[in-house]
């Protein structure tokens, strides 16, 4: 039987967001049953691709972030989205250490925690049209 659920939440790239995204998808998730590591790696590659969204998407004002969650029978689907600055190199953006906030002591890791916390991840971009994220986790 096939089945699927989803959602689909708008909220302003304000900070603390961050960590109201991390809690939704954490409790989406939760019907799949997944394990207290899966529930983990799911929460915080949420929570690095909308600290992307809010951090350089949007530096110097606020927008909004799209936070899609949809089960596939036993795969969950992320789909993050905003309508910023836009990446303009992706592949120099997914290299590990990476970063164009130096000076605010950003680490550059967010695409590499996302790629190994995740069975799969798309990134999708253009300057001033905003960047999509799409992410899958299957959960066994």
């Amino acid at each position: 039987m096939n089945t699927e659920n989803k959602f689909k939440l708008i909220f302003n790239s304000l900070s603390c967001n961050e960590a109201f995204a991390r809690s939704v998808i954490g409790v989406f998730a939760l019907q799949l049953n997944p394990t207290l590591s899966q529930l983990t790696d799911i929460k915080t590659a949420v929570s690095e691709a909308v600290t992307n969204c809010i951090v350089h998407g949007y530096p110097n004002s606020i927008g909004e972030i799209t936070l899609e969650g949809i089960i596939n029978d036993d795969t969950l689907h992320i789909n993050i989205f905003d309508s910023g600055v836009g990446i303009e190199n992706i592949d120099k953006a997914t290299e590990p250490f990476y970063t164009t906030k130096g000076e605010e002591e950003r680490s550059g890791m967010g695409f590499t925690i996302m790629k190994t916390f995740m069975d799969d991840i798309k990134i999708e971009s253009s300057l001033n049209n905003g960047t999509k994220i799409y992410m899958t986790k299957k959960i066994n």
